[in-house]
């Protein structure tokens, strides 16, 4: 009956651990709208937008804008918790929830700990 017990408990204890972010490229991230993933790409452009309120930079991975497949987006309120950004032509990965923006999806960058570079 213990060992049964424990089973069952087991089996419960599994069901709620969250899963780990899945590892997809930048071109895939387009099915993944709304789930929290890791995405792997080479840094194709950046630009920050200046003249726009919350001063956003935008990071185009595999493609450059306009034809962007995926974009990592941090806010100036957040640009001192990120770090150094990774140069044009290095490859990074984002983990985040996979929003869509405009047909392009796009992981909001806050902090440090949500790439590697």
């Amino acid at each position: 009956m213990k060992a049964s017990r424990l089973h069952v408990f087991s089996l419960f204890a599994i069901a709620l651990t969250p899963a780990a972010a899945q590892t997809i490229s930048a071109t895939d991230a387009k099915n993944h709208i709304g789930e929290k993933a890791t995405v792997c790409g080479k840094v194709a452009s950046e630009r920050t937008a200046t003249s726009i309120r919350g001063e956003p930079t935008f990071i185009n991975l595999d493609t450059a804008y306009p034809n962007q497949i995926f974009t990592v987006l941090i806010w100036g309120e957040d640009r001192p918790n990120v770090g150094t950004l990774p140069p044009e032509g290095s490859r990074v990965c984002v983990t985040g929830m996979i929003q869509e923006y405009r047909n392009t999806p796009e992981i909001v960058v806050r902090n440090n700990s949500q790439w590697s570079k």
